[in-house]
């Protein structure tokens, strides 16, 4: 490591430490009013995430949002994102009455009727951090597994934040066999399924948007191979500093194949994003790989790749039955 790299890490880690240590002294109108301050400063000078902001949200809409409803939607993620992360900060004085919590008792008994354990799935959308402590407020913790920090200083502090209310923050290395373990048991695990992986990793191909992405399929394996009751949490963050967290059973046939599961768990969260665009993180990298001749636009960011296409071969997509219909299509994808 370069002195100005251990430098650099060491300044990064004290920063987040100072935060960890002065948001908390922040009341629920401070967090918003700072994190809105931070989020439009932030919208006006990343220049490089909002352009790639700007065109998800084009490619993903088309025509039906006029220039000034697009910068609204990506100005909205990114307050939105700077929330979620204040409040982390937040997490040390979090309590019930910040996090309203709903639909736990219904999944506890039905888990419990059925002898199955949780997964617990969300998206980068709301407040995906008080998601995570709304589990432990509400008396079903689950484990997590860890990003991956560049700075390994960095990790112990966000472990803590998110592990404020009971979760279990677990490392990336046979993460998938302590998730599997514990989901087998009767256990709860956590996974966000909107990011996406290489298509050489464990992947799948599926629909967001109409537009195809290289999609983790783990939150789908665990569900076919463990049996885990699929529970979706959506959040709504409110004006005054509070969060809805609901919890509500996604009910998958018997038979689906890993990635018809990932499919519909997407499926399920599309259309409130539709209606409330501004809660997901529209900065990311979504749509890295273009289909070959594909005639549907994608961000100025994707690229063709070899491994992409090897994946939709194998998964079959864009296959054509006798009558001219793809075998993917579903109810979705052609909004």
């Amino acid at each position: 490591m370069t002195l100005w790299k251990k430098l650099r890490f060491t300044l990064e880690a004290a920063a987040l430490r100072l935060l960890a240590w002065g948001i908390p002294k922040l009341d629920r109108q401070g967090c918003v009013h700072l994190a809105n301050a931070i989020g439009e400063l932030g919208a006006l000078l990343d220049r490089r995430g909002r352009a790639v902001a700007l065109a998800n949200v084009e490619c993903a809409f088309g025509d039906s949002l006029s220039p000034a409803q697009r910068e609204s939607i990506v100005r909205e993620s990114y307050r939105n994102f700077v929330r979620a992360m204040v409040d982390l900060f937040w997490a040390p004085r979090v309590t019930s009455e910040h996090i309203r919590t709903h639909g736990y008792e219904a999944v506890k008994e039905r888990a419990a009727r059925e002898n199955r354990g949780i997964l617990y799935i969300s998206l980068h959308a709301g407040n995906w951090e008080w998601a995570n402590l709304g589990c432990g407020l509400a008396g079903l913790p689950s484990i997590a597994v860890a990003e991956h920090f560049a700075n390994p200083a960095v990790a112990p502090v966000i472990t803590r934040l998110r592990e404020a209310t009971g979760q279990e923050i677990i490392p990336q290395e046979n993460s998938m066999l302590r998730m599997m373990r514990a989901v087998k048991r009767g256990g709860r695990a956590g996974f966000l399924c909107d990011l996406g992986v290489h298509p050489t990793q464990a992947a799948t191909v599926i629909r967001i948007f109409g537009l195809e992405i290289s999609a983790s399929i783990i939150h789908a394996v665990l569900a076919e191979r463990a049996n885990a009751l699929l529970v979706v949490l959506h959040t709504t963050p409110q004006s005054d500093g509070t969060c809805d967290v609901r919890a509500e059973v996604i009910e998958m046939p018997a038979g689906l194949s890993s990635r018809e599961i990932a499919q519909r768990c997407w499926d399920h969260f599309e259309p409130r994003l539709r209606r409330e665009p501004g809660l997901w993180m529209w900065p990311y990298k979504h749509f890295r790989y273009r289909p070959k001749n594909t005639t549907r636009g994608y961000p100025f960011y994707a690229n063709e790749s070899g491994a992409f296409e090897k994946l939709r071969k194998k998964e079959g997509v864009g296959k054509m039955t006798q009558d001219g219909r793809q075998v993917d299509n579903h109810p979705l994808h052609g909004l």
